[in-house]
């Protein structure tokens, strides 16, 4: 893998999508290793995890070193009655404290991201007078607050909505809650000290999973550069048909109802509803970056190193082969004037 010796810089937005993030993870490595700087990273869940590597400094064949140590199969810590046999998990599960714990993955990422000199976000403040202060940040995490029900983008909202210093907030924290799937991983909380209310959070893919306009500059100026996004996919085309399988009975060691089928398919509409709609923008679809996870399932936690590393290099060459035919002088020709009149808002699909 060659590293490109010219330096450009690109916004990027990571879908979540669990296990199937060892994708994203290829994608941004070939996205450096052609030159490419990520200048700020929007991610939910899964990428909210790489994109914090990302953010933190990772680049290339190191985000796939990173990838290698993160064990799955401890990743589903379960944890109190989810150890019970048989009834735990369904216990968890009916309860709202999720199957897992989400601790071991807390910890993990807490670690990668100190032995990358990172701990809060004080320490992925940027430089950037074009941007407004509070989102002058290397990473933004997206997270659904059930308390207030309203999507929530971290850093940018500690001080606003909780009250609370961005810079002294451990990033962990924010891609853990980011990565709490309901009813599978346990929710997280935020206290606000003026108030005292208590959020419940959880996966910011129930609101955005793949918050491609997060970045977007919305003044209606000339973009400085694009903003890539990366999207898993598991159809024979991006975009049709493409589910993410929540629910599998394997989980839970019972036979899966027809109330628990409903509530997949709720909750998957959900996920991907939204984003499916915003994909299906030409210009949107022109800078996203598709990477085929083929069999591998959102809590493939069972999945083998091999897997793991084909899955990487699938994205690795996704982004590859996207970077090609890439021309961002076309792009901005053909669709910015588009994007922005559409989008009722000046917004330019682009920094």
């Amino acid at each position: 893998m060659t590293r490109s010796t010219a330096t450009r810089r690109a916004d990027l937005v990571l879908e979540g999508g669990g296990v199937k993030g060892i994708g994203l993870a290829g994608a941004v490595a070939a996205l450096t290793d052609r030159g490419w700087t990520p200048h700020r990273i929007s991610g939910t869940s899964a990428g909210a995890l790489v994109g914090a590597m990302a953010a933190a400094g990772a680049t290339g064949e190191q985000l796939g070193e990173i990838t290698s140590r993160l064990d799955f199969r401890r990743v589903g810590d379960r944890g109190g009655i989810g150890r019970l046999p048989l009834v735990g998990p369904a216990l968890g599960f009916l309860g709202g404290q999720g199957l897992y714990q989400g601790e071991w993955l807390h910890a993990w990422v807490t670690e990668e991201l100190a032995a990358l000199g990172v701990h809060t976000f004080g320490d992925l403040r940027i430089d950037d007078p074009s941007l407004p202060p509070d989102q002058r940040y290397r990473l933004v995490v997206t997270c659904s607050d059930l308390t207030l029900g309203q999507l929530v983008r971290l850093p940018w909202d500690y001080r606003s909505v909780y009250g609370l210093d961005p810079d002294t907030q451990p990033v962990a924290d924010a891609v853990r809650a980011s990565m709490a799937i309901p009813f599978l991983f346990r929710p997280a909380t935020l206290t606000n000290p003026r108030t005292g209310v208590v959020s419940t959070l959880v996966d910011g893919g129930l609101l955005s999973n793949f918050p491609i306009d997060s970045l977007d500059r919305t003044d209606g100026r000339e973009p400085q550069f694009p903003t890539f996004g990366v999207t898993i996919t598991t159809a024979p085309k991006p975009g049709i048909g493409d589910r993410v399988a929540l629910f599998h009975s394997r989980w839970f060691d019972i036979p899966q109802p027809a109330p628990l089928r409903l509530l997949e398919q709720l909750i998957t509409t959900m996920i991907l509803g939204r984003d499916q709609a915003v994909l299906n923008q030409p210009w949107v679809a022109a800078r996203t970056i598709h990477v085929d996870a083929g069999a591998v399932g959102l809590l493939d936690f069972g999945i083998s190193p091999a897997r793991s590393r084909a899955l990487y290099d699938a994205g690795y060459r996704a982004a590859s082969a996207f970077l090609d035919r890439f021309d961002w002088r076309a792009y901005k020709r053909r669709f910015r004037r588009e994007a922005a009149s559409l989008s009722g808002a000046g917004s330019a699909a682009a920094r």
